[in-house]
C-alpha cells in the first residue's frame, strides 16, 4: 500500500472558491484503493458549514513553536465518501468569514499551516510516501521537507509533488517578511531558491525543492516555459522541464451527469439528446424571460468575469454577438466593468440576453444542459473545467486555443468529420467572432453535422478516473516501483 497525502488550502465539499477545491476533494476517491491510501489535509476554517464542523472527530492537539510563540494545533478528522480528511485547527488563523482575505495575513496563515500540517503527521501516525502540494499556499512544504524535517526518521524518505493550478498566484512579499513567516535561514533567499526579483516567493520554493512538478494540462506545461505565460518563473520552468508534466484535471462524472442530474428539468443521454435536451432550453428560456424559440442559437457563459477569461474580447464585439438569431445566457461575478456591461446588454436586448450576476451551482448545471454552445475565449487557461462540463452535457464549446482548452477541445473539421467543438488561435475579438459565426452556420445549416459534434463531445472521457491513472504513474515513478 502506498500512502499519498494531499495538502491544500481548500477541498469540496468543505470549502470551495474555485476549481482547486474540486480537484483536491474529488480526485482522491478515484485512485485504486487496493494500492493507494490517499488522504487530505486542509485548514479548519470557521466558514466551513456548521453541519460539517459539528461532525468532525477530534483526534489530538499539540503546541508548535511558530514565530517565537507556542501555537495551538488541533487535528480533526472527517471521513467523506471513503476518503479521510484531516483539518488543522487554530482559531486565530482560520477564523475569517472567507478562506482568503488580507494578502499579508494569508502569507502568515499558510506559512503556519504548511509547518503545522507536516508536524501533525507523526501525531496522527500517517506516514506518506508522497506529499502532493497544491498551489502557493503549500509552497513551503517541499522546502521544509528538505530542511527542518529532513533529519527526522519519520520524514526522511518522503517525496513531494508540487501542482500549479494557476501560476499567476505565487505568494510574493518582500524577502524579510517571507523569511520571517517561513522561519528559513538566509541560505534559502537567493535567486536560485526562494528569492525572485528581490522578493520572497513561496510558490518558487515549492517549485525548486519538489521532487516532481505537475500542472493541469500538457499545453499549459509548455506555455509556462515562455515569458508571456511564465509569470516571471519561465526560466525556472525551463530549468526544471525534466521534472515537469501536464495532467488534465478531469471532472466528477457522477456530479456532472445529464442522465441523473436532479438540478436539470429534463434528463437525457448520448442516445436521446436530440429529443430530450431541447426541453431544458425551453425551461431556461421561460425561467429567464427570454423569447420562447427552440431554434435560437443559445450560447452559455459560466465564469469569473475577469480579463483572464477573455471578456475584453467579448466587450469589443458584444453587439455583433447579440444578433437576432442568438441568445446569450451569462452566470458569474467579477470585475465591475464586465458585470455592468452584461447588465447593460440585458437591458438593451432583453429578449435575447440574460445577465445573472451571481453564482449558483443549480443555475450553472441548467446552463450546461440547456445551451447549444458554450463560450470560453480565455487569455490563458491552465486547465479549465467548464469546457469539460459543457462536453459532458453535449453543449458545444467555442474556445481559444490555450492551455487546457487546447488539450481538451478538438476543433471541428468539416472535411474529415472530426472535432468536439470550435476554436480560434489568436487573442483577437474578430477571430473569436468569426469562430462564433462559423459555429452558428453549422448549427443552422448543417444540423446533422452539429449533432455528430455533440455525439463526439459526449463520448469524450475527461473523468477524474483518467487523470487519477496519470497521477498513479507519477507516484509509482517517484516511489520507485
Amino acid at each position: 500500500m502506498k500512502n499519498i497525502l494531499f495538502i491544500a488550502s481548500e477541498a469540496v465539499p468543505f470549502i470551495k472558491t474555485g476549481g482547486l477545491a474540486d480537484v483536491v476533494g474529488s480526485l482522491p476517491k478515484c485512485f485504486d484503493k487496493e494500492y493507494f491510501d490517499v488522504r487530505v489535509i486542509i485548514p479548519k476554517y470557521l466558514c466551513i458549514k456548521e453541519s460539517y464542523r459539528n461532525d468532525m472527530r477530534y483526534l489530538n492537539h499539540f503546541y508548535m513553536n511558530y514565530l517565537g510563540q507556542d501555537r495551538y494545533v488541533g487535528i480533526l478528522e472527517y471521513v467523506y465518501e471513503g476518503i479521510t480528511f484531516y483539518f488543522i485547527d487554530n482559531e486565530s488563523y482560520f477564523n475569517g468569514a472567507k478562506p482568503y482575505g488580507d494578502w499579508y495575513w494569508d502569507l502568515e496563515k499558510f506559512a503556519f499551516f504548511s509547518k503545522a500540517a507536516l508536524s501533525a503527521l507523526p501525531v496522527i501516525g500517517f506516514k506518506p510516501d508522497v506529499i502532493h502540494c497544491h498551489d502557493w499556499q503549500t509552497g513551503l512544504v517541499p522546502v521544509h521537507l528538505k530542511d527542518r524535517f529532513h533529519e527526522g526518521e519519520f520524514f526522511r524518505d518522503i517525496k513531494s509533488v508540487m501542482t500549479i493550478h494557476n501560476l499567476k498566484f505565487q505568494g510574493v512579499w518582500d524577502v524579510k517578511t517571507i523569511q520571517r513567516f517561513s522561519e528559513l535561514p538566509d541560505y534559502y533567499f537567493t535567486p536560485d531558491k526562494l528569492e525572485a526579483y528581490k522578493n520572497g516567493n513561496m510558490l518558487k520554493g515549492g517549485l525548486v525543492y519538489a521532487d516532481a512538478i505537475t500542472t493541469v494540462s500538457n499545453t499549459y506545461a509548455e506555455e509556462i516555459k515562455t515569458p508571456f505565460y511564465g509569470e516571471g518563473l519561465d526560466g525556472l520552468m525551463r530549468a526544471r522541464s525534466n521534472s515537469l508534466r501536464g495532467i488534465v484535471n478531469g471532472i466528477d462524472y457522477d456530479d456532472f451527469n445529464p442522465e441523473t442530474n436532479p438540478m436539470i428539468v429534463q434528463n437525457y443521454n448520448a442516445k436521446n439528446f436530440r429529443k430530450e435536451k431541447i426541453k431544458n432550453k425551453r425551461a431556461l428560456q421561460q425561467e429567464l424571460g427570454l423569447s420562447q424559440d427552440d431554434k435560437k442559437f443559445m450560447i452559455g457563459i459560466v465564469s469569473r468575469l475577469t480579463d483572464q477569461k477573455g471578456f475584453d474580447l467579448i466587450q469589443c464585439v458584444m453587439d455583433e454577438i447579440c444578433t437576432e438569431d442568438v441568445q446569450l445566457v451569462v452566470l458569474g461575478t467579477g470585475d465591475e466593468r464586465y458585470e455592468n456591461m452584461f447588465r447593460h446588454y440585458d437591458w438593451k436586448y432583453n429578449d435575447r440576453v440574460s445577465a445573472n450576476i451571481y453564482y449558483s451551482e443549480a443555475m450553472s448545471h441548467k446552463i450546461y444542459a440547456s445551451c447549444d454552445a458554450f463560450l470560453m475565449p480565455s487569455l490563458f487557461e491552465p486547465c479549465g473545467l467548464s469546457q469539460l462540463m459543457a462536453l459532458r452535457y453535449g453543449t458545444v464549446p467555442i474556445v481559444r486555443e490555450t492551455g487546457g482548452l487546447k488539450d481538451t477541445v478538438i476543433p471541428y473539421n468539416e472535411y474529415e468529420g472530426t472535432g468536439t467543438g470550435f476554436s480560434f488561435a489568436n487573442y483577437n475579438a474578430h477571430e473569436m467572432l468569426d469562430c462564433i459565426r462559423y459555429a452558428k452556420y453549422v448549427y443552422y445549416d448543417k444540423k446533422r453535422e452539429w449533432n455528430k459534434i455533440i455525439d463526439r463531445a459526449m463520448a469524450a472521457d475527461f473523468s477524474r478516473g483518467t487523470s487519477a491513472l496519470k497521477y498513479q504513474e507519477l507516484y509509482d515513478w517517484l516511489i520507485g516501483y
